[in-house]
C-alpha cells in the first residue's frame, strides 16, 4: 500500500502562475516541489503557455495571464482556484508575501481555503504596519529569517519556524574570477527604496577613491512603470557621479552568465519592500563565488561573515567596502570562498528538504 507520504496531495498556493513572474513566492514554490519529488503537488501555471516552461515539470492548474505577472486578475483567479483545490488536497502550502491585500485575505482564510491544514511560508513583509490587521493562515508560519520571524511572533502569529531558502547549486557552480576590467553588478527593481540609486552613489564614491570598474544595472520593471524613462534617470545619475560606461539592462535571460562575468554584486536597498528576506540574487552570486556588498538590514545577518555590510544609505562606507574588494585580490578570494561555503552549509537543498519534509509530516499527521 502506498504510504501517506507518497499519497498526500499538496497545493502550492501562490499569488499567480509560476511562469513569467519570477517572484520570490514562485521561486520558493519551485524549490519545494523540486526538493520533494515524492509529493503530489498542484500549482498554478500560465495559459496560454509562452516562453520557458515551469522549472519543475509540465502541467499545473492554468490561470489566464498575458505576461505571467500576478496582476489583479491573476490574483483573483488564484484565490478562486485555490478555494476549490484546497478542498481536494490534503495540505495547502501557501507561499505568499504579506502585502496590502493580505490582512483581508487572512480574515477570510477559512471561507477561502477550508478547514484543512495550512502552512504559510512568508517570503517577506512589504510593510510591518500590515501585520496589525493580519492573522496567520494556518497552524505554522514559516519565515526565511529570524528578523521576520520575530516580527510575526510579536504580531500574534504563534508558531513561527525559520527555514532559509535554497537554490539549485548545480545551476550555480562556483566560477573562477573573470578576466578583464572588473564589473560591478546591481540587480533589482526601480523602486525608490530598492537600492539602485544608493548603488550608483556608492559606485561613484569607489570610483573617486581610485577603483576602476564598469557598473552594470540589471533592472526588472514592475507593471505600469516607464522603464525607458527610469533607465534614462539612472544613466543621468551615473553621469553626475562621474561613472563611465554604465550599462542599464532590462530582463536578463542568462543570469548565470552575467554573474560569471561579474566581480562584485552591490546590493544596497533601503528596505526590502516585500522582496524575499534573503533575495535569490544574493544567494546566486555567493554560490557563483562572487562577493556581495550589502546594506545593513537585519535580514542579512544570516549571511555573516560572507556578506560585508554598510549602514543603510551610506554611500561613503559602501563605496569604501566596494573599493577595498576590487583593489585587494586576497580579500576578494577569501570572501568568494566564504560565500560559496555559506550557501552550501546554510542554504543547501538537503537542509531545506529535511526541514519542510518534517513540517509536512507534522501537518499531515
Amino acid at each position: 500500500m502506498a504510504s501517506r507520504r507518497a499519497r498526500s496531495r499538496v497545493l502550492l498556493f501562490t499569488s499567480g502562475p509560476w511562469e513569467g513572474g519570477a517572484g520570490a513566492d514562485t521561486q520558493l514554490a519551485a524549490s519545494v516541489a523540486d526538493c520533494m519529488p515524492d509529493r503530489d503537488f498542484l500549482w498554478f501555471s500560465r495559459w496560454p503557455r509562452r516562453g520557458p516552461r515551469s522549472t519543475v515539470r509540465d502541467g499545473g492548474v492554468p490561470l489566464v495571464s498575458r505576461d505571467g505577472v500576478p496582476h489583479v486578475p491573476e490574483r483573483l483567479q488564484a484565490t478562486l482556484a485555490g478555494g476549490v483545490l484546497a478542498r481536494r488536497t490534503d495540505l495547502v502550502h501557501a507561499i505568499l508575501t504579506i502585502g496590502g491585500t493580505y490582512p483581508l485575505f487572512s480574515r477570510l482564510r477559512r471561507g477561502l481555503l477550508g478547514g484543512g491544514p495550512v502552512i504559510h511560508t512568508v517570503p517577506g513583509v512589504m510593510d510591518p504596519g500590515l501585520l496589525e490587521g493580519a492573522r496567520p493562515l494556518g497552524g505554522v508560519t514559516v519565515a526565511l529569517s529570524e528578523a521576520t520571524a520575530g516580527q510575526l511572533r510579536a504580531a500574534g502569529f504563534g508558531d513561527v519556524r525559520v527555514i532559509p531558502p535554497t537554490i539549485p547549486l548545480e545551476r550555480w557552480p562556483c566560477r573562477p574570477r573573470a578576466q578583464g576590467p572588473p564589473v560591478v553588478l546591481f540587480a533589482g527593481h526601480h523602486d525608490p527604496a530598492g537600492g539602485a540609486r544608493e548603488a550608483i552613489a556608492a559606485a561613484g564614491q569607489a570610483h573617486r577613491s581610485g577603483a576602476r570598474f564598469r557598473l552594470v544595472l540589471a533592472m526588472r520593471g514592475r507593471p505600469g512603470q516607464d522603464e525607458r524613462a527610469l533607465g534614462r534617470d539612472l544613466r543621468a545619475r551615473a553621469a553626475r557621479e562621474g561613472l563611465p560606461g554604465v550599462e542599464v539592462l532590462g530582463h536578463v535571460p542568462d543570469m548565470p552568465a552575467l554573474l560569471a562575468a561579474t566581480d562584485v554584486l552591490l546590493f544596497t536597498p533601503r528596505t526590502l519592500g516585500g522582496k524575499a528576506d534573503i533575495p535569490f540574487i544574493v544567494l546566486e552570486a555567493l554560490a557563483t563565488g562572487r562577493p556581495v556588498v550589502l546594506s545593513d538590514l537585519p535580514q542579512f545577518t544570516a549571511l555573516d561573515p560572507a556578506g560585508p555590510r554598510a549602514p543603510v544609505a551610506d554611500p561613503v562606507h559602501t563605496g569604501e567596502l566596494l573599493s577595498r574588494l576590487l583593489q585587494q585580490p586576497r580579500r576578494w578570494e577569501m570572501l568568494a570562498r566564504c560565500g560559496r561555503v555559506t550557501v552550501e552549509e546554510r542554504f543547501g537543498p538537503d537542509r531545506f528538504r529535511t526541514e519542510y519534509e518534517r513540517l509536512y509530516q507534522e501537518s499531515l499527521a
